[in-house]
């Protein structure tokens, strides 16, 4: 292992990688205080769906998850019979990245993947999808999937959103929202997430908190009355009940309260702005989508990247189309980036840069 390989590094292969933001260790920590109620019937559970009521400005039904796989796969299991089907993007994790659990949850189900520019799906594509076949001997289509922020980075907009929500509505289909990095999309649009949400026609979003700085909590926050009802004994048969609810409860608490989950995506969209700006100019480098929240996706020189391995970065280049895909974070800095791009440029840095920290 070289000297570069064993220095601590921020990598930029997924939000995942970040640690937990002061904001959600300390709810934790203050949660961790005496005894409570088991299985959500703890005042903070209460709390933190009174919060959600709130910040969506609805009467919605709220339920914590361990992972972003099972949100998506207890929605669609909760929306389908096994002969229905789910048209989603090419590119979303619900088609490329859940190891067929959609299927596992929900006996039967399939999904009718769409390749459209930019990672989203168009009003024209769904229409088109679902007219394809209608007989019995086809699947036939239940739920709309769209991801926002998208797997390439992009994020719809709300009169995008709405327009897809009214399709939906015309053709008899329930709205599924994958929003892993649903604060990141809300810190670009700057709109309510009323707005991003059920006013758009969303049925049920997973609102991502892991990526976010959380730890393993994902909240999946239903709108339509149907899929709360079916909703709840999923969680359960499935292995997705916490016992110690309120560990879930307290961060979305923590983070809602103190607006630490737009705060942190709106930095880690920053980050993103940043390094778009410093790649773009290095030679041979290609920026591929548009940078609309905290993902960057590159086409890199054989030797660029090369470079960055051999310095021990760590980044995927098989996400999407092609590439690199480049992700910051909640605790993204900018020495992060400088030091990334240093190495693509192969200049050694100085023990002072190496050492250099900046807040995030």
């Amino acid at each position: 292992m070289n000297e570069r390989e064993s220095s601590p590094l921020r990598h930029f292969a997924s939000d995942n990688n970040a640690g937990v933001c002061p904001e959600a260790w300390e709810a934790l920590r203050a949660a961790d205080a005496g005894h409570a109620p088991g299985y959500g019937d703890d005042p903070l559970t209460a709390r933190a769906r009174d919060l959600f009521q709130q910040l969506f400005e609805t009467d919605c039904e709220v339920h914590f998850v361990f992972n972003g796989t099972a949100a998506n796969s207890l929605v669609t299991a909760a929306a389908c019979e096994p002969f229905h089907a789910v048209i989603c993007h090419a590119w979303s994790h619900l088609e490329t990245d859940e190891s067929n659990a959609p299927g596992f949850f929900a006996h039967g189900v399939k999904t009718l993947p769409v390749d459209t520019p930019l990672g989203k799906l168009t009003p024209e594509a769904v229409r088109r999808v679902h007219c394809n076949r209608r007989d019995i001997h086809a699947s036939a289509p239940q739920l709309l999937s769209l991801t926002q922020a998208t797997e390439l980075g992009t994020v719809y907009s709300t009169a995008e959103t709405r327009a897809l929500g009214d399709c939906a509505r015309e053709l008899g289909l329930l709205v599924h929202m994958d929003g892993a990095r649903f604060a990141n999309a809300a810190a670009t649009l700057g709109a309510a997430p009323a707005d991003l949400t059920w006013r758009s026609g969303v049925d049920a979003l997973c609102f991502g908190g892991t990526k976010n700085g959380m730890l393993t909590s994902e909240a999946v926050v239903l709108f339509h009355p149907d899929l709360k009802d079916r909703f709840v004994r999923r969680c359960k048969q499935s292995g997705q009940l916490a016992s110690k609810m309120r560990y879930h409860a307290a961060q979305w608490i923590g983070m809602i309260e103190s607006g630490a989950w737009l705060r942190h995506a709106a930095h880690a969209n920053r980050m993103a702005g940043l390094l778009e700006d410093r790649l773009r100019p290095l030679p041979g480098v290609e920026i591929l989508h548009p940078r609309q929240a905290n993902a960057v996706f590159a086409a890199l020189p054989a030797l660029t990247t090369d470079r960055l391995r051999h310095c021990g970065w760590r980044f995927y280049s098989d996400v999407g189309p092609g590439g690199a895909r480049l992700m910051c974070s909640w605790d993204t800095r900018e020495d992060d980036i400088e030091r990334l791009l240093q190495d693509a440029l192969g200049i050694a840095p100085t023990s002072t840069e190496r050492g250099k920290t900046s807040a995030p």
